[in-house]
């Protein structure tokens, strides 16, 4: 007998090796095979489409994207299985970048593992890595930086054989009470008064949403934030007292199919009860739970309960991102209101007025209120040199304020006479909407005849030579023998902004000149581009010159919810653009506001100065709007100011011994400072002249500029402030009372200026910190006069105790005393910085036409400057400001209005400047 087969523990041993034997063989029988990939995700949309990636064809490569596109981003390919990978096989098409490698994780449910890097070593061959030891996986993750990527991405290894067990999610949430954010909240009418009271968790007091309001059945519309998620199961509503009888209020939602549902009704009767959704019923469960609610509706009359509560399942958005406020040249705060004929003497309309050219240069931008009658006074007829109603010389206009640094928003208001025509003779008003008799307000096509006269203006107006002569007309007729002809032309730079009309929520007019948001935002849609190319050849600012930007009409109201309810509009019927953002069919939001005692309710009384206005108020709450809905767009003021005339209810009053003019004067320098110093981007003054300095209506005497094209002290103020400090801007606050800010030149030279917050005549003692200076200059603007005078004082110890008043006074330190060895050091260390510096910053493409990107990669933080130059004659073309919160940063520059040849981009961050040279072609 075999003794070894008689041996239990040899008999174990030969099992055991047997199957492992079989275990080794199962298992190296398995071939490596290419493991797929189905879904690709990026965790930040840039705008990249990797899509090629799903195939294997090497001529379909992912498009480099510029714009935004100077962020890390980590790119996840979900494999159709999961597997042990083993290797990789990357298409390296072209570039290196040991820089900002690519890093390659693999992910295995939450936990990620390194696995080795990628960095572009190669021309248009396939290389990667091979793993020393299998890695299970389910998704592989691609850390990459900006354009740095493989063409192709190939992986390897061995599928899992064992399926995995599916685990069913659990939905561990509790019913919660929803919170509701009533900033959110906008509402389709002209109401003066918001919904934050049904929310607010007072059961006793009353909501009320204003009076007067023309759309009297209306509804109110709350969205729901991305990454939020509400499911709604059940809801409320205190009945305090009274019956809405006919007028219920009705709660519905609209899920992510765009399916709108009923949920609720509110009729009222009871008396401090809760009722639920249903009538007469208490139960506060919904008839069917609301699963992914993506808004909730209130159908609203006049009458409310005195809260509303809604339960569910939530999910709360993801943390917003920080606001980083935004700061301008002071220059941009110096706009005016005037018209055509502030420019050419209707005498002799067709060329500019020296004498009336040389008042509008006491401002820096002009808002041209341009009725559209002048433009097309027949219908389908052009004309701009001269437009046939006025004989005014629109080209001659905008060429002077070119050559002369002021710089044109043209607002595209009112309607043509034959337009009004179409109305019935009680309804005929120039500033109706902009739409024939009978048009339906929120349908984009009903806007189409702006849209083609805007085409018209932005092809001749703007910055786009290549824009097809086919699709531009004028009107080569003349009124009279020797009148001048119109021409066709195009691109000719003069003007970058148009605004699509002029309050269009003007409520005081009625239903035929009101507009809801929704409705404005169906006209804007046609304004911007045409409503996304869908309304033919020839129509819409976008489709003549890309370039040009669109600025909403200034809203009175003032109502930041507003504009909300126009992006919303925006986000369901013109849905996103490729960078993941809402596809908003305007560039620049614009409201109005004129501090007054009173403001927005009507029974204002007086003006008041600006700081004890809600003006910084509205300007944050609008700054905030635009940095949650509109990814930071601009905000501008494009009208505020003061009458004269002391019967208006705007008036600015006598103060001491100032007079109501010089009064004007501190409030309307004041206005500039305190949105420059909230983050608004512009601001344009009402108006250039009074249209009746004898009468108290509001605004009629408003004007800066004097009958005798003198100026008034309130444009000597901004003329001088520009003159010495137009390119300084606002870096910080550093006192609230006085008020000091900080402001920074272009090469980062400190200015401050102080004033006092006040209107009693106040004045207060206060001691600036300059640091190392040893002197500074003290500028104070003056009446009467071309320049604020000015004297330089020595300080103690770095010291300036300055008398701060109402009028602000302005300071710049001089003198830092240096010894000859501290002086060389700094000059070395100066130069070696200046070196890194300009290494960090580069510019692409070089030579080009049109666009160029500026591209930042350095540790500094903080304000950056961007200024275009002619280098043969110095004229400054263009100037950029942002700011920079990271150590990469990229601007893109429009140059299309400078000469052809070379231009010289000047980059300033802090004390550092960089120049770089750009060759600019046709």
């Amino acid at each position: 007998m075999n003794k070894s087969l008689t041996n239990p523990i040899s008999t174990i041993k030969a099992c055991l090796a047997l199957i492992l034997c079989i275990y080794s063989l199962n298992s190296f029988s398995q071939t490596e095979q290419r493991i797929k990939f189905d879904t690709i995700t990026s965790s930040i949309n840039t705008g990249m489409d990797y899509s090629p990636w799903l195939n294997d064809n090497v001529d379909s490569l992912v498009q480099e994207v510029w714009l935004n596109n100077f962020v890390w981003v980590d790119v996840t390919l979900k494999l159709t299985q999961r597997s042990k990978i083993t290797r990789f096989s990357f298409y390296d098409y072209e570039g290196v970048f040991t820089d900002a490698p690519d890093s390659i994780y693999a992910l295995n449910g939450t936990t990620k593992t390194f696995l080795g890097t990628f960095t572009g070593p190669a021309y248009m061959v396939w290389d990667g890595f091979t793993l020393a030891t299998p890695v299970e996986a389910d998704a592989i993750i691609i850390h990459k930086y900006s354009n740095n990527i493989p063409q192709k991405v190939d992986i390897f290894g061995y599928p899992d054989t064992v399926a995995a067990v599916p685990v069913t999610p659990v939905d561990t949430n509790q019913i919660v009470k929803i919170p509701i954010d009533t900033t959110r909240w906008f509402q389709l009418t002209n109401a003066s008064g918001g919904l934050g009271g049904l929310f607010d968790g007072d059961l006793t007091t009353m909501v009320n949403t204003g009076w007067g309001k023309l759309i009297t059945n209306y509804d109110a519309w709350y969205p729901v934030m991305p990454g939020e998620k509400i499911d709604l199961t059940s809801m409320r509503f205190y009945n305090y007292e009274g019956s809405l009888g006919p007028y219920p209020l009705t709660v519905s939602v609209v899920d992510s199919t765009g399916t709108r549902t009923v949920i609720g009704t509110y009729s009222g009767g009871g008396y401090m009860t809760w009722d639920g959704p249903r009538p007469g019923d208490t139960s506060k469960l919904l008839t069917t739970p609301m699963k992914n609610v993506k808004f909730i509706v209130l159908n609203c009359w006049y009458q409310f309960p005195t809260e509303i509560e809604f339960y569910g399942h939530y999910t709360a958005p993801p943390a917003a991102t920080p606001l980083v406020q935004k700061s301008y040249p002071l220059n941009q705060y110096f706009g005016i209101n005037a018209f055509e004929w502030d420019f050419e003497d209707p005498n002799s309309p067709l060329v500019v007025s020296p004498t009336l050219l040389a008042a509008a240069e006491s401002f820096t931008q002009l808002r041209h209120y341009m009725d559209w009658n002048k433009l097309e006074s027949t219908q389908g007829m052009y004309t701009f040199d001269p437009v046939h109603s006025g004989g005014w010389n629109y080209d001659a206009m905008y060429q002077a304020c070119q050559a002369n640094n002021i710089m044109v928003l043209a607002d595209l208001k009112t309607m043509p006479d034959w337009m009004i025509a179409t109305y019935p003779s009680g309804e005929q008003d120039s500033e109706n909407v902009p739409v024939p008799y009978g048009s339906d307000f929120t349908d984009p096509n009903s806007y189409i005849l702006q849209a083609k006269v805007a085409y018209q203006y932005a092809a001749r107006y703007g910055g786009n030579s290549a824009v097809s002569s086919s699709t531009l007309s004028v009107d080569t007729s003349i009124r009279w023998t020797a009148d001048p002809k119109n021409t066709i032309k195009k691109g000719t730079g003069l003007v970058h902004y148009i605004e699509c009309d002029n309050e269009r929520d003007k409520w005081w007019k009625g239903r035929p000149a009101y507009q809801t948001s929704y409705e404005y935002a169906a006209n804007l849609s046609a304004f911007y581009d045409g409503n996304k190319n869908t309304m033919g050849p020839g129509v819409g600012v976008k489709n003549a010159d890309p370039t040009m930007q669109v600025v909403m009409g200034g809203i009175a109201s003032a109502d930041p919810s507003y504009v909300h309810g126009m992006i919303e509009w925006c986000r369901l019927h013109r849905g996103y653009r490729s960078d993941g953002t809402v596809n908003i069919c305007w560039d620049v939001i614009n409201y109005h506001l004129y501090p007054n005692d009173a403001y927005p309710e009507g029974n204002a009384t007086t003006g008041v100065a600006p700081e004890l206005s809600i003006a910084a108020k509205t300007a944050q709450s609008f700054i905030q709007m635009a940095h949650t809905y509109a990814a930071d767009m601009p905000v501008w003021v494009t009208e505020t100011g003061y009458d004269m005339n002391q019967g208006s209810i705007q008036k600015a009053p006598p103060i001491g011994s100032k007079t109501a003019a010089q009064v004007e004067a501190d409030w309307i320098l004041r206005i500039s400072l305190l949105y420059a110093r909230n983050g608004i981007a512009r601001v344009f003054f009402y108006e250039e002249y009074d249209d009746n300095a004898a009468a108290p209506t509001q605004y009629a005497s408003s004007g800066l500029i004097n009958d005798d094209k003198s100026r008034r002290p309130a444009a000597d103020y901004l003329y001088q402030v520009n003159k010495v400090f137009g390119n300084y801007t606002y870096k910080q606050t550093l006192n609230s009372s006085p008020i000091v800010d900080q402001y920074l030149s272009a090469n980062n030279q400190p200015a401050y200026v102080l004033v006092m917050p006040t209107q009693t005549g106040s004045t207060v003692n206060y001691s600036l910190d300059l640091g190392a200076a040893d002197s500074a200059y003290i500028y104070n603007p003056v009446a009467g006069a071309n320049d604020m005078t000015s004297n330089k004082v020595k300080l103690v110890g770095g010291k300036l105790t300055l008398n701060a008043t109402e009028t602000p006074t302005f300071v710049i330190p001089s003198g830092v005393a240096e010894t000859a060895a501290t002086n060389l050091a700094r000059l070395n260390t100066d130069i070696a910085n200046a070196n890194k510096f300009d290494a960090s910053i580069t510019l692409f493409p070089n030579p080009t036409a049109r666009f160029a990107t500026i591209a930042l990669n350095n540790d500094i933080n903080g304000a950056v400057t961007i200024k275009v130059t002619d280098v043969n004659q110095g004229k400054v073309y263009a100037i950029y400001t942002a700011s920079k919160s990271s150590t990469t940063f990229s601007q893109t520059i429009d140059i299309s209005n400078v000469p052809m040849g070379v231009c010289v981009v000047q980059v300033s961050q802090g004390s550092k400047q960089s120049f770089k040279k750009v060759i600019k072609t046709y």
